[in-house]
């Protein structure tokens, strides 16, 4: 009996990880997987909708099935001096997500609170919306602000080309137009944390999937403020720590390595060629000790830009070490072409 409890718990949690990606054929991918009829499968549908944990839509051949919400909670707050994100935190929002993983709930209090204080001090906004919805597999939290939008704030403070080239300075981490009150590390750090992690403002979409590159979607203006979408399993094994230690070193974990996108300085079907967009991807550069250019997505890149950052500034600046990766053999050409004449 405790064999059999054990295979309907692995099976319906394969429906459950995978339900998103299959609402369709989830029966017949899961048929397949574990070697069990559709009727078997259709048991262990039935027995999770029994328990809210999915819902169903259709019939027959037209059914889908969908992760239920076991909770939607909506609150906003007017902008003041009162208003404080730790205390927010601990008398309402922990709470909401109910009885998680100590881990899971580390993380949430993290990305919470950093990204609830960025909107109370730097938006310039008069009020901040939370939404958070959770089901049996994960929970999002959307966090809305209606003031002058992140990526606009950032071009304005810091006289940037435009709110793309604000988005390649964020990315990188330790930004912050209010270094006074500021790290500029909670961005960076909390886009890790999340299996998902968005911003939607003004007319810059940003998205990082855990593992994955950074990428972005330019259009029209959407509206004004900021969006940031978190999303992250109930269960996930991941820590704080194990993120911080990706990107930190010694006993005061100081922010040493980043993690540069290098699509992110290319516009539109511009290839990368002059030593003016070398130097744009390279400011702020000397913050770290570890800098990792990442080339997925780069098809060329110039004999001058790969110059510029490989040899130039290598030269400049041998305390930090620059390596690359994800780099295809024609950008991997170029880069130990300018490597080359360092002596590297």
């Amino acid at each position: 009996m405790k064999k059999i409890r054990k295979q309907s718990e692995t099976i319906r949690k394969f429906i459950l990880d995978h339900i998103e990606k299959h609402p369709l054929d989830i029966a017949t991918i899961t048929s397949a997987h574990f070697g069990i009829s559709r009727q078997a499968v259709n048991k262990h549908l039935q027995c999770l909708i029994a328990e809210n944990a999915l819902q169903q839509s259709g019939q027959t051949r037209n059914r889908a099935y969908k992760l239920a919400p076991l909770l939607t909670w909506n609150q906003s707050y007017k902008i003041n001096s009162g208003l404080a994100e730790d205390l927010l935190w601990r008398n309402e929002v922990s709470s909401v997500l109910g009885n998680i993983p100590k881990n899971v709930l580390d993380i949430w209090h993290y990305g919470f609170t950093e990204m609830f204080n960025n909107a109370i001090d730097h938006s310039n906004g008069s009020m901040i919306t939370i939404q958070i919805k959770k089901t049996a597999v994960d929970t999002e939290m959307i966090i809305y602000d209606n003031g002058i939008g992140i990526f606009k704030k950032i071009q304005k403070e810091l006289n940037l080309l435009d709110e793309r080239h604000a988005l390649l300075e964020l990315s990188k981490g330790k930004l912050t137009t209010d270094p006074r009150h500021h790290t500029g590390e909670g961005i960076f750090f909390s886009s890790r944390m999340f299996d998902s992690y968005d911003i939607l403002s003004g007319g810059v979409y940003f998205s990082h999937k855990f593992g994955e590159n950074d990428w972005i979607l330019e259009g029209d203006n959407f509206q004004q403020g900021t969006f940031v979408w978190m999303k992250l399993n109930n269960h996930t094994s991941k820590t704080c720590k194990k993120i911080f230690d990706q990107y930190t070193s010694g006993d005061d974990y100081g922010f040493t390595k980043t993690v540069v996108p290098v699509r992110l300085a290319q516009y539109g079907n511009d290839h990368l060629i002059s030593r003016s967009e070398a130097k744009r991807l390279l400011a702020r550069i000397e913050l770290f000790k570890t800098v990792i250019m990442d080339f997925k997505d780069i098809d060329s890149i110039g004999q001058a830009f790969a110059d510029e950052i490989f040899r130039v500034f290598s030269n400049q600046h041998p305390e930090i070490k620059i390596t690359h990766i994800h780099a295809n053999k024609e950008v991997s050409q170029m880069i130990e072409r300018a490597l080359k004449r360092t002596g590297n």
